[in-house]
Parts: structure tokens; C-alpha cells; sequence
């Protein structure tokens, strides 16, 4: 699963969003990151409730097929294929999302960016104007957090915004267009409160971070 983020920004898009927040950060003071990670979470439950419930209907179909109305038969059945089917569940990602809510997904990136937010240092600027985009591959979910000194002058729901931009730019398959488009809304945004100041220095690297969330 980590592979998915790396496939999702080739080395060469990086570049190329690396060298878009270089040049949104020469106008303002803010510091502006963008991390993409696989997952937020790995969501054992899950994958155990995924398993359970398809080893369940497996076990059925082989006893039926069997013609075999033991007990034992189908405990061996059903156990076989949980077995089988919870790690073939811990490496399909794509199917394990259809066993996890949507309201499960949105608190484990929230919390996942929140923490990443602080895991990094982006709090740590002077003025306290760091801001990171948090991508969630898995949960196909973005997440802007924005440091105090920001949160001070601009309201949380403004950045909605920039999440649209991305959600749009990675269902059409142009995610490196629009994570460069939403640097500069988020540019746009910082210039107007946070002017680039006499002596600003660059505060934290512009490297697009390939990670993990929590």
C-alpha cells in the first residue's frame, strides 16, 4: 500500500509542485506544505469484519456444495477461509473501504492530519503560519490545517475551497494540476494577511512529503 502514494506523484510531479510552492511562498510570509500519505489509518476492524462476514457466506456455499451438513465441516470451511481471506483483506485495500463508514473515515484523517500537522513541525514558524494539505489516498479524502496565527484572520471554511480544487483535479486524473493550482489559492489567501516581510527566510522545506498518517 505504500507504493500508492509514490504511483500517485511520480518523482517528476514533485518537482513540479516543489517548484510551484517556491514560487507561491515568494508571496507571502506563510509556509505552505503538502503531504500525501496512503492511508490514514489501517482499520483493523475492517478488515476482520470483511473477512467474518465473506468467510461466513463461503463456508455456507462450500457445506451446501459438499452436501455436507456438519458442523465441524463448516467451522473448517469458514476458518480456512477467514484465514485466507483476512490477509488477502489486509492487502486489498480497495475492497477493505467498502467495510468502513464514511464518518470513520473522516475522524481518522481528520485526526491523522491534525497530527502530521504537529509530527512535522509545521507550528513551529515564528508568526505561526504554516499550513499543510493533507491528501488521504485510501479514504480519498483532503485536509487543510492551518496554524493559530492563520486561523486568527481567516475562517476554516475558506479552505473548503482549496479541498474542491484537489477532490476535482484527482477524480479527473490531473492531481499534480491541481495540487499546483491549490498552492496558489492557498498563496492567494496567505498574501493578502501574511505580505512577504523584509528578511523572511524559508522556514520549512518545500519537499512534497511522502508519508504515512498516523
Amino acid at each position: 500500500m505504500s507504493d500508492q502514494a509514490e504511483k500517485f506523484l511520480t518523482p517528476a510531479d514533485r518537482l513540479q509542485i516543489e517548484a510551484r510552492i517556491a514560487e507561491a511562498e515568494k508571496r507571502t510570509s506563510g509556509e505552505i506544505v503538502v503531504m500525501v500519505v496512503p492511508s490514514s489509518y489501517h482499520y483493523p476492524l475492517a478488515s476482520m469484519l470483511g473477512s467474518s462476514l465473506l468467510a461466513l457466506l463461503l463456508g455456507i456455499a462450500v457445506a451446501l456444495l459438499a452436501s455436507n451438513e456438519s458442523m465441524w465441516f463448516f467451522l473448517a470451511a469458514f476458518s480456512i477461509s477467514f484465514i485466507v481471506l483476512h490477509e488477502l483483506m489486509k492487502r486489498a485495500h480497495f475492497f477493505r473501504r467498502y467495510f468502513v463508514t464514511a464518518s470513520d473515515m473522516k475522524e481518522e484523517v481528520e485526526e491523522a492530519a491534525i497530527h502530521s500537522f504537529y509530527r512535522r513541525n509545521i507550528n513551529l514558524t515564528v508568526d505561526h503560519t504554516g499550513i499543510l494539505i493533507y491528501i488521504s489516498l485510501f479514504e480519498r479524502k483532503v485536509r487543510v490545517v492551518a496554524d493559530q496565527g492563520i486561523n486568527e484572520k481567516v475562517p476554516q471554511e475558506v479552505w473548503q475551497e482549496i479541498v474542491s480544487t484537489i477532490v476535482g483535479g484527482i477524480r479527473g486524473k490531473a492531481q499534480v494540476q491541481a495540487i499546483g493550482k491549490a498552492v496558489d489559492q492557498c498563496a492567494d489567501i496567505l498574501s493578502s494577511h501574511f505580505p512577504l516581510k523584509q528578511g523572511d527566510r524559508n522556514e520549512l522545506p518545500n519537499e512534497v512529503i511522502i508519508g504515512k498518517g498516523r
